[in-house]
């Protein structure tokens, strides 16, 4: 990004709105920034490794591990019977996920052991070193294979219902039915798991996990110890990327790392390799997704009925949330004036599937833009012309109401769709590759405009908190403790604008802390796109606190009303004096007045009955627009992105710059999910897409030749959120399936656009060629 999109941190007073930068960029690109494995080890440190199952699915008979116990190095090795506590990490609290496997087996690479040793070399090693024997029972890792053997589920389904969507689709002048695969991903960070446990006195553990939920880990962590929560201190510095994948997945980790230096009264390190990391850990989830819907000659939608069926693996996880999320965003921006829509969370001997960015909302959205596409394919319409037929009305109209019964009344999909139209010559475009088409025998070209319409909120109404902790000293520099994670998207920083902000400092006088629940209790995941939400609602509050106290003692001290002492750049008025902060509150100080606060803050207006499917799970939406233009080689499959227009909805942005940057990342990772990356299990139920060599994520030559991002500058949130502005972590990321309607359209000029493509996701180049291959001979037939 160009230096002078960037303002300069140490002279902007009042920095909320501004584009400074992330508090820790001139430290990642220098290799100052610490991460776990970098933090100099205790003396003694030992280091652990997983002894994994070679079985998908089997009985247990026999464990000797007599062979591993003796390699050079070793100093103890774990099994599910020597958890202190309960061998059980399951976050949904249904008890079907063991820290280490007894007796059974449920996915290839879970966990049956751990060593600990003084070398993670010698950990790693001594850990194939194990003799088991196995009774293998019959296995199924697809969704189609799950529903074959009785669709056993992980945990409750959900519905969501309005209207009578059989009837409806009974008497509607058009109707159409089909199916669509949408594949899962893994998260690819950068950094992989990671735990350090420094045991202490008694029954207290120090924690340094990668986690996105630390009082997760803390809970976690108690739990398989036998210890109550205040013997345990988990803390959190920064990751090195996260995206939903170290929401739950860290608990396996920090647990082991914890019990074995609680045995052994030494500092215990875990981490993981690349493959073990991929092998051992959840995914986005897979869906299957069936639906029907029908519909009238100008294309607007009567009825919509779906089934949503993923691949959640062998435990609960969060798959309960994750598929309900997917059909609260099955409509996507559009009203279905009749619904019908169930989720079902399929059990498969494979790793169990936890959060990634967008939280089941992504697949659900494809599968209403599947509809979408199949309508305009079907009228042989644009499939924008389509998509505006059903976009919810504006407020006051009588198309606001979701499927789950929440009025949209922030609706901005018109205004946004109808500036990117225009700003991307999207209808120029589309006539020039119309009639490039009709010309090019090998290279085709595909154009599509996708909306997105996100909720905002943790659909698990208690997660809707956040805590923080303000220390104001006595020379004016300010402490700042939250219980959100920096996992690289900028939530530290922005933070720490709003302090700064509510005090009327420069943002250097903000000294960011490492998340720790020694200091905020109780912290939500920094999930569901909340983290600045939260965490800057309760920084405020705590700053609020402190201010509200350093007036009164304004007005005490001069005799002033409380309505003349003033925050100001770098100053306090009182009357007609201006006082530097830092004098104030070294004033404030000798006077006694307390300057520190925990501040606090709850989500309001949301509620969520589940069993009902109904209420107003989101506190509002996040809106979006992508064009795509894509070009394909009829020959190979083989495409690439030529161009990308966005336009985004963040409200007033607290920070431009990191936010224009998260809608770039997340379009990026959007894109890999539906083109390249690809999971793959084989017959014996072995991940062999664990590793780069073998898992394709987006290069530098993948992203678009030219990428135009643009936020939507004169959005503001109507609700009163933390400087009027919105979420930005996951909305963004569904902006790429412009990507898969484009490479679409580029295929079904193939055979005249007379057929929808139906293209599943990944669109692989394998799988744009069979799409192509699949067009021509049916046109032929």
């Amino acid at each position: 990004m160009d230096q002078s999109t960037f303002e300069d941190r140490k002279t902007i007073s009042a920095p909320m709105h501004a584009s400074l930068r992330h508090d820790s960029a001139h430290k990642h690109v220098t290799g100052t920034a610490d991460y776990i494995d970098d933090m100099p080890e205790p003396e003694g440190t030992l280091h652990a490794a997983l002894g994994m199952s070679d079985r998908a699915h089997a009985d247990i008979l026999s464990v000797d591990l007599s062979a591993v116990k003796a390699y050079p190095g070793v100093v103890l090795v774990l099994t599910g019977a020597d958890m202190p506590g309960v061998n059980d990490i399951s976050p949904s609290g249904c008890h079907d996920e063991p820290v280490l496997a007894e007796g059974k087996v449920e996915f290839h690479g879970q966990a049956i052991f751990c060593v600990i040793a003084e070398t993670r070399d010698s950990a790693r090693r001594a850990a194939r070193l194990a003799k088991i024997d196995y009774r293998d029972l019959p296995h199924w890792t697809d969704v189609t294979d799950t529903l074959a053997h009785g669709a056993a589920l992980v945990t409750e389904p959900l519905t969501l219902k309005r209207g009578d969507a059989e009837a409806a689709l009974e008497t509607a002048p058009h109707r159409l039915k089909g199916q669509m695969r949408v594949g899962g991903q893994d998260h690819f960070y950068l950094e992989g798991h990671i735990a350090l446990a420094i045991p202490g006195e008694d029954d207290e553990v120090t924690v340094w996990s990668s986690t996105q939920h630390p009082s997760e880990v803390q809970h976690m962590v108690g739990h398989v110890l036998g210890v109550p929560s205040n013997a345990v201190t988990v803390q959190v510095r920064r990751m090195g990327g996260g995206f939903g994948g170290k929401e739950t997945q860290s608990n396996q980790f920090a647990a082991l790392a914890a019990v074995s230096a609680k045995k052994l009264n030494r500092a215990v390190k875990f981490r993981p390799d690349r493959d073990e990391d991929m092998t051992a850990t959840g995914k986005r989830h897979d869906f299957l997704i069936d639906y029907e819907a029908g519909y009238d000659d100008e294309g607007r939608i009567q009825a919509v009925k779906a089934n949503y069926a993923a691949r959640c693996g062998y435990s609960s996880d969060l798959s309960g949330p994750v598929t309900d999320r997917a059909l609260f965003h099955a409509d996507n921006a559009y009203f279905y004036p009749h619904v019908l829509l169930t989720s079902q969370p399929l059990k498969t001997h494979t790793v169990s599937n936890t959060a990634f960015r967008g939280f089941g909302g992504p697949q659900g959205l494809v599968g209403g833009e599947r509809i979408i596409e199949e309508i305009a394919y079907a009228l042989g319409k644009d499939p924008l012309e389509i998509r505006k037929a059903n976009f919810y009305g504006l407020p006051g109209s009588d198309r606001v109401l979701t499927p789950y019964h929440q009025t949209v009344e922030d609706n901005i999909i018109h205004r946004i769709v109808d500036e990117l139209e225009t700003s991307s010559n999207y209808q120029a475009r589309r006539q020039e590759i119309l009639a490039f088409n009709e010309t090019s025998r090998v290279i085709r070209k595909g154009i599509a405009l996708t909306p997105v319409k996100f909720g905002i909120s943790f659909t698990a109404t208690w997660y809707n908190q956040a805590g923080a902790l303000v220390h104001v000293y006595q020379d004016g520099s300010i402490h700042l403790n939250h219980g959100g994670t920096e996992m690289g998207q900028g939530l530290f920083t922005k933070v720490a604008q709003v302090l700064a902000d509510a005090f009327q400092v420069d943002i250097s006088r903000v000294k960011i802390t490492a998340t720790t629940t020694a200091k905020v209790p109780n912290t939500s995941a920094t999930a569901a796109s909340s983290g600045s939400d939260l965490n800057g609602m309760a920084a405020y509050d705590a700053a609020r606190q402190i201010k509200q106290r350093l007036v009164a003692f304004a007005v005490e001290k001069w005799g002033v009303a409380p309505e003349d002492v003033a925050f100001v750049p770098h100053h306090v008025r009182v009357g007609d004096a201006l006082i530097p902060f830092a004098d104030f509150v070294k004033q404030a100080y000798m006077a006694r007045v307390q300057l520190s606060a925990a501040g606090f803050y709850k989500t309001p207006k949301i509620h969520w009955d589940r069993a009902k499917g109904m209420g107003t799970p989101f506190y509002y939406f996040a809106y979006g627009a992508s064009v795509s233009e894509v070009s394909i080689d009829t020959l190979t499959g083989e495409y690439l992105v030529d161009r990308v227009d966005i336009l985004h909805d963040v409200g007033r942005s607290l920070n431009p710059a990191i936010d224009k940057g998260q809608v770039e990342g997340a379009f990026v990772q959007g894109m890999g999910w539906l083109t390249t990356e690809e999971l793959w299990w084989d017959g014996k139920g072995r991940l062999r897409t664990h590793a780069p060599s073998t898992y394709k994520i987006p290069l530098a030559s993948d992203r678009p030749k030219i990428f135009n991002v643009k936020l939507a500058e004169w959005a503001e949130a109507a609700e009163p959120t933390i400087g009027r502005s919105k979420a930005v972590g996951e909305p963004p990321f569904m902006l790429a399936v412009s990507v898969l309607e484009a490479l679409s359209m580029a295929v079904a000029s193939t055979a005249g656009y007379c057929q929808c493509p139906k293209l599943d996701a990944p669109a692989t180049p394998e799988r744009v060629l069979m799409a192509i291959e699949r067009l021509k001979a049916r046109k032929e037939g």
